[in-house]
């Protein structure tokens, strides 16, 4: 928009976002499914595999030769899943506020989860657990009415006819050798099949796509393996160019993403899976991206690693019975809302009701005191804090009678109603969000 000499611009802030371009799909044909998705905003991510006998790198410590791959292959023997109780990984799921679930049904290491009748590299046939982790656990969520999810490895380094690992002399080129790379899109193809048929999952989680193109992996061909099936499902950005929503790991962008829809994956210490590693967020440090994540339009797809036993570690416990609790309190402000203020505006997260005449403000840690927010047209009707239920009263500063432009507004909120982690204020205003954008006086 041209800027105009001599007007007050007044902003109307739009509660519908901009269709991006990060897909090949067209983004009409899945605006109403994506909604569940929409609304989740946290997921549950589940790395569990043979890796935890041992606590080390998921399929990665081979690949970069921290161990050789014989003895990785060796925890097989150590795979129990002795303690594994679907029900109690559900509840705690249920309990952190969770609205969907991503399970491992097989890594890169080519070990499958589940009863894969595609080889006989699976958990199943080759551990002591002899058993399917995915099904169980699917049946225990559904009951809780979360929604489930499968990982995927597109990649497998233990499949005689895949390209080899990457670092590896041996490594064949597709386009040389279209027979050994025919056998294995039909093996790992036939394994997206079983998933769908198996499990039905409503959302798949592919990794591993950057080893080839779209056309090498056959994308357009897996999409519609998963919808002929179940129309329903969504499928993350990891499909070259296939997918419904993109993926960022481990590092929050700085700035809003432009994406219709997107998750942050991000883990609870420093590795996916159960690992030595005792570098672990604390409930602040989780909430507090939480907040972040949702006032920019996104869902965190939070992780935990069991031990090889099923047991989940302790402090992966404690972050997400946390997490759940401080949900309870604020919830309204995170579950069916809509991205933010525009930076600016206030210093730090906020969140919108779909309607936009609701305004909820995050405080980060003992942040009490005065906060201000700066170009909001309307009036506020009323401030309450969320948990607490203190009402508050704003302060307008700054504003001229004969002005359009707004005044900052000041809200005291007082140390005694501050949330242990992160406290929310809710405003309710006159109508939907107007914003001022402009210079600040007549020019």
């Amino acid at each position: 928009m041209k800027k105009m000499k001599g007007i007050i611009l007044l902003v109307v802030l739009s509660v519908s976002q901009t269709i991006g371009a990060q897909t090949k799909i067209d983004p009409s044909t899945i605006k109403d499914k994506m909604q569940w998705f929409a609304d989740a905003k946290l997921g549950i991510f589940i790395h569990e595999g043979i890796y935890a006998v041992d606590g080390i790198d998921e399929s990665w410590s081979f690949y970069n030769k921290k161990i050789s791959y014989a003895d990785y292959m060796k925890q097989l023997k150590g795979f129990t899943l002795k303690n594994y109780d679907p029900a109690a990984w559900a509840d705690l799921i249920k309990e952190s506020g969770a609205r969907y679930s991503v399970i491992t049904t097989k890594h890169h290491d080519g070990v499958a989860m589940y009863d894969t009748k595609m080889n006989d590299l699976s958990i199943v046939k080759k551990t002591p657990a002899n058993r399917d982790m995915v099904a169980p656990l699917f049946r225990e969520l559904r009951k809780r009415d979360i929604k489930c999810g499968a990982y995927y490895s597109l990649i497998d380094w233990s499949y005689p006819d895949y390209p080899g690992f990457l670092k590896d002399s041996s490594r064949y080129q597709v386009y040389k050798d279209y027979g050994r790379w025919n056998r294995f899109r039909a093996f790992f193809q036939g394994q997206i099949k079983e998933i769908s048929e198996k499990f039905n999952p409503d959302l798949w989680w592919f990794d591993g796509d950057w080893e080839h193109s779209a056309e090498e992996w056959e994308s357009q061909r897996i999409r519609h393996i998963i919808l002929d099936h179940n129309p329903n499902s969504i499928i993350n950005g990891r499909l070259q160019g296939y997918g419904d929503y993109e993926t960022p790991e481990q590092n929050f962008p700085v700035t809003r993403p432009k994406y219709n829809w997107w998750e942050l994956c991000m883990t609870t210490n420093d590795n996916w899976g159960f690992h030595h590693d005792n570098n672990w967020k604390t409930p602040y440090e989780v909430i507090s991206i939480f907040a972040d994540v949702v006032s920019n339009g996104g869902n965190l797809l939070l992780d935990m690693g069991p031990r090889a036993d099923g047991t989940i570690p302790d402090e992966q416990v404690h972050v997400l019975k946390e997490l759940g609790a401080w949900n309870r309190r604020n919830g309204e402000a995170v579950f069916s809302t809509i991205a933010g203020l525009p930076q600016g505006h206030y210093y730090g997260p906020s969140t919108l009701s779909k309607d936009s005449t609701t305004l909820y403000l995050f405080l980060h840690g003992s942040s009490g005191g005065n906060i201000m927010i700066k170009g909001l047209v309307n009036k506020i009707n009323d401030i309450t804090v969320l948990g607490s239920n203190a009402e508050l009263t704003p302060k307008i500063v700054g504003k001229i009678s004969w002005s359009p432009v707004p005044g900052l507004v000041y809200v005291n909120v007082p140390r005694e109603s501050l949330d242990e982690y992160v406290t929310v204020l809710r405003l309710k205003l006159d109508g939907p969000l107007k914003l001022y954008q402009g210079h600040g006086g007549l020019n």
